[in-house]
């Protein structure tokens, strides 16, 4: 055996002077039996021996150098004890060369073993009889090889078309063989040759925008790839590369030697490489296979392994948040250091040749080839308002194209400089609030000062949300991130060319007296996630000390602080209640009190919706929010309130201008106030509340149609498309009985159809009248009318079939089963209507939603109403419901349902 066992380092870990012999000791006489299932085994062993003995090194010490570092060495020598075996009596030149990571030295548990085979000409038959067993050899001892075989010819033609396999051949190390072939080679694709260092480094910066791009342009995805991502292994590996053509520096140490990057900036990046490499290889062993994605699945196996621990009186999932913030937050560093050090040899490159001199811009600040920069070193030190002043200045003068590296540099070094006497003077605060008011560029100069870290360290309680996130499906960013994207989505709102977007948002941003209130709202609604406590109350108390510090007028303040304290309302209204009530609406208006407050929040409310998931905001949920903005808007202007008498003979009115709306229409399609009113004499008046009159023309004459043709015998399945939601309403008419949502909603379940609202209404002629929208997942407007055929065609065919049915089996995707959520069920007697609300919270699964029509169902209770919401992982779902005879539930019929539901979800 060839494993020395109880090793700390790789030292002997291995011997392969014994390797060898035992492989001279198995050596054929003939080519044909040079591998043999013997040699296979002894390889395949020691592979396996190299494997454990470094994780073992890994799980005792954490050492992830000795592993990445060691595991090359280790594979380097079983590679040349291979070599040596099976090539001994080659007559062809050949060199043996390790390319890419491998190339560098690094090697990851699971990374691939990236080989080149050099050859002096085309090969002869025997090299390449040879090479075929080689590389048949590595992979049945399990190594993961990938390979090229080329020539010095094809190494230049394959490098000249494609900077990657350049960028490969630049870090090449030879392993075994012709010393002098390498060398050639080497030669022949330096920068003497192909890939100057400035067409290099430009096509290599180009490399990584679209990179970035790829990556959603964030290093704060939820799931981040650690080499991918911004901020990640390959941001590091760039500044190698680009150091390696234009400097020959073969490491970041040579880099500081030669002054392009001082300790501070070496230590940063040292400590995030390594930092990385321990999550990377720490992934490699938790997945057993090649995995650099941050996946939901091992995130809380990687907390536990770093040391963190849950609190759990404050969160559950805190250890996992630390954890993810340690690692936000390090890959941020890294990218504002991989973007000062471009910038550093973008200078030192791009412009090595031109001698521009500075335009000056005022005493502190001068442009240099597109680029802003300090007039002299201690600017930033004796003046630290000079930081802010500078953003202003990049807001001002949009042709600037960025920073220069030694001003970034400058911004790194005095960023502390900035204290309580810097927040608290007046030069500082007109600074900001010039930058957060300003008509352009708001967006763009806020990310960028959260990039240099300059918003952290101006508004101290932004820092703690730097990098922060929340375990959880919903949120899809980091809370500073997702704070950003909620200003880029407000100034988005201003601009007129997307107004088409959202026309009623857009209309209502031109006519806002102060937008920059808008933005201060944005920036704080959600400043202590992470504390304990009310996020919103806590956000709002530090909203109003920022404004107040910073000389707002009273009124400006209030509103910027309820604005925040308030800031999920409309939200929750709009999705989670029954908003054709017009007592929701009543006691949503005098949550608002003004139309101005109203204009802000329906803003507000909108562009954090967009801005926390892209899967959570959808046509159906911008035409509630718009729904409940004009009602509310309308009641507000009419002044009236809500609890006042007059507002019963108000609703009375409204019943009575729809059904006259609807009848005008009907008698346009030939049915007359007749035939309508004797089939709404069956109806009740929460039907007439909660429907549009073109809803109701369009069922009504459904009905009417279909008992005319006495085709009331089987139910009647109708369905219609609203391309502007993006959604379909389908409408179930037939005579009552039992179970007839939990049908209709299984089906829609096996079609992967989102219901998000649904009516129900028992006619008191013994009918069933059930309106649902529908919300059909990952489906175009083209798609629609297909997708709508097909849903009325297996309902029809579901409740023409009167059987019971089991309760089906929940299934959650591959994401959910991470999130651990008790399920919370409560009850709401509704005394005015004498009925009982039903809130459900749990994890969303296939099959949930009729497993609690079922639960409802077989407890003998009638659901009136359903509105349906998820949350990430979460589904909330509301109904309405009472008991057979009309009344509210009572305490032991709510136990009742609650252990049903129980056994059921």
């Amino acid at each position: 055996m060839t494993l020395v066992t109880g090793q700390t380092s790789i030292d002997n870990l291995i011997d392969f002077k014994a390797l060898t012999k035992q492989l001279n000791d198995t050596s054929a006489t003939s080519a044909a039996d040079l591998i043999t299932p013997e040699l296979i085994k002894l390889l395949k062993d020691t592979v396996l021996s190299i494997d454990e003995g470094l994780k073992s090194i890994y799980k005792n010490n954490g050492d992830v150098n000795t592993v990445v570092y060691g595991r090359s060495n280790l594979i380097d020598q079983l590679i040349n004890t291979i070599y040596n075996y099976l090539f001994k009596d080659i007559d062809q030149e050949i060199a043996l060369i390790a390319v890419g990571g491998y190339g560098r030295g690094e090697l990851h548990p699971k990374s691939d073993i990236d080989l080149m085979i050099l050859l002096n000409e085309e090969e002869d038959q025997k090299t390449k009889d040879l090479l075929e067993k080689c590389l048949m050899l590595l992979w049945d001892i399990r190594l993961e090889i990938g390979h090229s075989v080329r020539t010095i010819d094809e190494c230049v033609d394959e490098s000249i078309k494609d900077i990657t396999v350049a960028t490969n051949i630049m870090e090449a190390r030879l392993l075994a063989g012709s010393e002098n072939l390498f060398d050639k080679m080497k030669e022949a694709t330096s920068a003497d040759h192909i890939w100057d260092s400035k067409s290099f480094f430009q096509t290599k910066l180009d490399e990584q925008i679209q990179r970035s791009g790829k990556f959603n342009d964030t290093a704060y995805n939820l799931e981040p790839n650690i080499k991918e991502s911004r901020g990640g292994l390959r941001d590091i590996q760039m500044i190698g590369w680009v150091a390696k053509r234009h400097f020959n520096a073969n490491s970041l140490n040579d880099l500081a030697t030669e002054g392009f990057l001082q300790d501070d900036e070496l230590k940063t990046l040292l400590e995030g490489q390594h930092l990385l490499w321990r999550i990377r290889c720490s992934l490699h062993y938790l997945a057993g296979r090649r995995e650099d994605r941050l996946l939901f699945d091992y995130q809380r196996d990687l907390a536990e392994e770093f040391g963190f621990k849950d609190n759990e009186v404050n969160s559950k999932n805190e250890a996992i948040e630390q954890f993810m913030q340690q690692y936000y937050r390090t890959v941020i560093e890294l990218e504002r250091l991989n973007e000062m050090l471009l910038q550093h040899f973008r200078e030192a490159i791009i412009y090595a040749d031109v001698d521009a001199e500075a335009e000056m811009i005022n005493d502190s600040f001068q442009v240099r080839n597109g680029y802003i920069e300090t007039t002299n070193e201690n600017i930033f030190k004796d003046n630290p308002c000079a930081m802010l002043e500078m953003f202003l200045l990049l807001q001002e003068y949009p042709e600037i194209q960025g920073v220069r590296a030694a001003t970034i540099r400058q911004i790194r070094k005095y960023k502390s400089n900035i204290d309580d006497s810097v927040r608290q003077s007046s030069r500082a605060q007109h600074l900001f609030i010039k930058i957060i008011t300003g008509s352009r560029g708001v967006t763009h100069e806020l990310r960028r000062m959260n990039r240099y870290g300059i918003l952290a360290a101006y508004i101290p309680a932004f820092d703690s949300i730097v990098g922060r996130m929340q375990y959880d499906l919903f949120h899809a960013y980091t809370v500073d991130q997702h704070t950003l994207f909620v200003i880029r989505n407000m100034r988005r709102l201003s601009v007129p060319d997307y107004c088409h977007e959202f026309p009623l948002a857009s209309g209502i941003f031109q006519h806002l007296t102060n937008p920059g209130l808008l933005y201060l709202s944005g920036l704080f609604h959600d400043i202590a996630k992470g504390r304990q406590g009310d996020h919103s109350d806590l956000g709002a108390v530090d909203a109003k000390e920022f404004c107040d510090l910073h000389g707002l007028p009273e009124k400006d303040s209030n509103l910027v602080s309820w604005l925040v304290n308030s800031h999920l309302i409309m939200s929750m209204t709009a999705q989670r209640k029954d908003i054709s009530d017009p007592d929701v609406i009543g006691i949503f208006a005098e949550q608002v009190e003004t139309v101005e407050r109203l204009d802000y929040l329906y803003l507000l409310t909108i562009s954090d919706i967009r801005a926390t998931n892209p899967k959570q905001w959808n046509d159906w949920k911008d035409k509630l929010l718009g729904e409940l903005y004009n009602k509310t808007a309308a009641l507000l202007n009419k002044g009236l309130s809500w609890k006042n008498p007059a507002q019963q003979s108000n609703r009375e009115i409204n019943i009575s201008e729809v059904q006259t709306a609807s009848l005008r229409k009907l008698e346009l399609q030939g049915i007359n106030s007749h035939q309508a009113n004797e089939l709404w004499q069956t109806f009740n008046e929460e039907y007439f509340q909660s429907h549009t009159y073109g809803l109701i023309t369009w069922q009504t004459s459904l009905i009417i149609d279909a008992k005319q043709n006495d085709a009331l015998d089987h139910p009647l399945i109708q369905t219609r498309v609203h391309k502007s939601s993006n959604s379909i309403q389908l409408l179930v008419y037939m005579k009552d009985r039992n179970r007839i949502f939990y049908d209709v909603v299984a089906v829609l379940n096996k079609n992967d159809v989102n219901i998000v609202n649904a009516q129900l209404l028992n006619t008191t002629d013994g009918y069933a009248l059930q309106t649902f929208r529908l919300a059909p997942a990952n489906t175009s407007n083209e798609e629609m009318s297909s997708i709508a055929d097909q849903i009325t065609h297996n309902i029809k065919q579901r409740l023409n079939n009167d059987t019971d049915a089991p309760p089906i089996q929940l299934s959650s995707s591959s994401k959910h089963k991470y999130f651990s959520s008790p399920t919370v069920i409560s009850f709401k007697k509704i005394n005015d209507k004498n009925t009982t609300r039903l809130k459900i919270e749990t994890i969303d699964r296939t099959g949930v939603l009729a497993n609690i029509a079922k639960a409802i169902i077989d407890c003998n209770f009638k659901i009136l109403s359903a509105r349906i919401a998820t949350a990430g992982e979460k589904a909330i779902d509301y109904f309405i419901i009472s008991t057979e005879q009309n009344d509210a539930l009572s305490d032991e019929q709510q136990n009742n349902l609650k252990e049903q539901l129980k056994e059921l979800l």
